[in-house]
């Protein structure tokens, strides 16, 4: 059974940061590229950024420079770094394969506001 439990999100003010992570099970971790994504209300759940198996990286537009992700396979985690954080980066995170698998988790909610 494929889970993915995200975890690290909250409150914090514009310019803030935040560290994301995201533990998987039932999948072997290290064979995917693993991606984050976000998704506000009424709106189509997005693409954020991927790392893939050699450690290659790619970002939205809108989160270049201020996200960072990085994986550790050894403790099968995926993590995002979160700077400089803006009001509409406000919104439901979650973590799956780049190539995503039919289940979600919970997703972990980041609100950016003063």
């Amino acid at each position: 059974q494929v889970q993915f439990v995200e975890s690290g999100g909250g409150l914090v003010q514009p310019g803030g940061s935040l560290r994301l992570s995201c533990v998987p099970s039932g999948i072997t971790f290290s064979a995917n590229t693993m991606a984050w994504y976000r998704q506000v209300p009424g709106q189509q759940r997005e693409f954020v950024a991927y790392i893939s198996t050699d450690g290659s990286v790619n970002y939205a537009d809108d989160v270049k420079g201020r996200f960072t992700i990085s994986r550790d396979n050894s403790k099968n985690t995926l993590n995002l770094q979160m700077n400089d954080l803006k009001p509409e980066d406000t919104a439901l995170y979650y973590c799956n394969a780049f190539a995503p698998y039919s289940s979600w988790g919970q997703g972990t909610q980041v609100t950016v506001s003063s």
